[in-house]
């Protein structure tokens, strides 16, 4: 269990890249090296910590992890990285790691009982949703029954929002469609499952101004600011970080490709007031997550 007072932040946006159970499909490295480079990695295909690595990396840092790998092998023809091993490795690492699991609403009615079996058994708190890589609207009712899963268990839902690295450069950027992720599509959502817990994850760049939107409209919306160095978040998303959105704001870096020690030092360059500080880095998310009221 996370002791809240022993840790300096929590990062709502991890990546468990690298299973440990099985080899990677063909296409998988190459497609690891066309993101790494979008990202200006050296690293490469390398980069790709498994979820044991980012436990020891958090640790070091005292900083707690929301960790979730990303069920998009309908859409892209890798296969995913099973959820129970994720959240297996997290129950080992309990001091820092917090489990999330993502699975394709395309697997309907079984992909809700995996829902509930993985927050019932595993611990889960969440799930992540990429539109983008797993080719959906996230209004689309067809959804819908795994979003009724996961409010019914309490757990929360995380949305991509925004432009993504995803096959940014690849040809026909690998068939992906950035019309998905319109965080204006989380509007439904947040209306149709009020007590869902909803986070937009990444400034969701050209959306930006809709995603502020959302969030100060629907209460039970929230946005994670990872994916992005701070330097570049645009004067109006500092505006709201700062006012009517500084309770909903939640530190996150998209690690592996960006660490937490520079979303941090890039973070304290920036204008965030002194007093809502500790509430982008650890609060907010402390609160949502249940560790704090």
């Amino acid at each position: 269990m996370i002791n809240i007072d022993d840790i300096i932040a929590i990062d709502f946006h991890t990546h468990a890249e690298e299973p440990c159970t099985c080899d990677r499909d063909d296409g998988y490295y190459q497609f690891q090296e066309d993101f790494a480079k979008y990202f200006k990695n050296p690293a490469g295909h390398n980069m790709m910590p498994t979820v044991q690595d980012t436990a020891s990396y958090y640790r070091e840092k005292k900083i707690a992890a929301v960790i979730f790998p990303v069920d998009a092998e309908r859409e892209t023809g890798f296969k995913r990285y099973e959820n129970e091993e994720v959240a297996a490795i997290c129950a080992e690492n309990s001091d820092i790691l917090i489990p999330f699991a993502s699975i394709d609403p395309a697997k309907g009615r079984m992909g809700a009982r995996e829902a509930r079996r993985l927050v019932r058994e595993f611990g889960v708190k969440g799930f992540k949703f990429h539109p983008t890589m797993q080719g959906f609207y996230p209004n689309d009712r067809s959804a819908y029954v795994l979003y009724e899963a996961i409010a019914e268990e309490g757990a929360i839902a995380l949305f991509h929002t925004g432009q993504t690295g995803v096959g940014a450069g690849a040809h026909g950027g690998m068939n992906m469609r950035l019309k998905y992720s319109n965080p204006m599509y989380l509007d439904d959502v947040a209306a149709d499952f009020p007590d869902m817990p909803i986070v937009a994850a990444h400034p969701a760049f050209p959306w930006i101004e809709e995603q502020l939107s959302v969030a100060t409209h629907k209460p039970n919306v929230y946005i994670d600011m990872s994916g992005w160095s701070p330097k570049y978040f645009q004067p109006i998303f500092i505006q709201y970080a700062n006012s009517i959105l500084k309770h909903k704001m939640l530190f996150g870096s998209d690690w592996p490709v960006i660490t937490p020690d520079r979303w941090i030092s890039d973070f304290e360059k920036i204008k965030i007031k002194d007093e809502v500080r500790p509430l982008i880095l650890k609060e907010n998310a402390a609160k949502l997550l249940g560790y704090m009221k």
